[in-house]
């Protein structure tokens, strides 16, 4: 018997996505929606060197534009905050190569951020009443990445780099000087990566794949779906098992009924014809807005996002 903690299970979204409006895209005009990642038709294929291409264009151009404008905001100056914090170097490289990956979604990239950044700040903040900061910052540190990770995973927005910002608002001391004021120049960064990222990925990919979750918010419909073992047993009873005879030939297979002789000739080599019902009951069905998986099955978020993901480029 399992312990009970392993079947524990939480999901922000069941308490927001009610109050989450669904995103304004489809009401604009098509050639101002395409710029925030709304698509018709599902994108051309690129290949895999453009990608890397317009990868490197997005990245230098991102992190020119965080230096050149905060290197020109008077308050960072007279703070002393640096032109852009390391960790945007990570992020860097996801929203603008794996644009796909729900880690970099901007629900991820700016809200993990932030959470991350208030966490590093507030630890920071606790760790420096103490006389010997100095010889315990390390710990801090290592407290604010890992307390930063559990709470991104909590409510949906983990982003690696964002670990990064934890870390360095407790043992880098150019951070720890500015104190709060480390929220805003963050801020200002994600906004400037993610609005460069806006029009450099949307050039000839698609970005973002969605804003806050690929479900969709306006018909409260999740695209996962799992099958449950009631509804595999029900299936196989309607439909019946068909054995092959060994003295009957095989009737030849012409590229008509190719299709659908895939669909009810799966022998297996043992002679028996199983039902879709039974070739699903261990698979992962990926279709049009919706992925069936076994009841079984354990998915992380991550996990779950990315295949969601996938049902927008059928």
């Amino acid at each position: 018997m399992p312990s009970p903690h392993r079947t524990w299970n939480f999901d922000i979204d069941w308490f927001l996505n009610p109050f989450v409006p669904s995103p304004p895209w489809r009401y604009l005009p098509y050639p101002v929606a395409k710029w925030f990642g709304y698509r018709k038709t599902k994108p051309k294929d690129t290949g895999n060197l453009m990608p890397v291409f317009w990868a490197f264009i997005g990245v230098f151009a991102a992190i020119v534009t965080i230096q050149a404008v905060s290197k020109r905001v008077p308050s960072f100056e007279a703070r002393g905050a640096p032109m852009i914090v390391g960790s945007f170097g990570a992020a860097a490289v996801l929203e603008f190569y794996a644009i796909e990956s729900p880690l970099a979604q901007p629900r991820n990239a700016i809200m993990g951020q932030f959470i991350s950044a208030f966490v590093g700040i507030a630890i920071g903040k606790l760790f420096q009443l103490s006389q010997h900061f100095v010889d315990i910052q390390w710990v801090g540190g290592a407290l604010a990445c890992a307390c930063a990770t559990a709470l991104m995973a909590l409510t949906k927005t983990v982003h690696p780099p964002a670990g990064a910002t934890a870390l360095l608002a407790v043992i880098d001391d150019s951070l720890i000087r500015i104190g709060w004021f480390m929220l805003p120049v963050m801020l200002l960064g994600c906004v400037l990566m993610l609005g460069v990222a806006l029009i450099v990925n949307n050039l000839e990919r698609r970005f973002p794949m969605y804003w806050w979750t690929p479900e969709d918010l306006g018909k409260g419909r999740s695209t996962l779906l799992r099958r449950h073992s009631t509804e595999l047993k029900k299936d196989a009873i309607d439909e019946e098992k068909v054995v092959d005879s060994p003295a009957e030939p095989a009737p030849a297979v012409t590229a008509e009924d190719d299709s659908e002789s895939s669909d009810r000739d799966q022998t297996g080599g043992m002679g028996v014809k199983f039902s879709k019902a039974h070739r699903h009951a261990g698979e992962v069905v990926i279709r049009q807005g919706e992925v069936v998986v076994p009841e079984h099955m354990f998915l992380t978020q991550e996990e779950q996002q990315f295949l969601e993901t996938l049902t927008y480029r059928l």
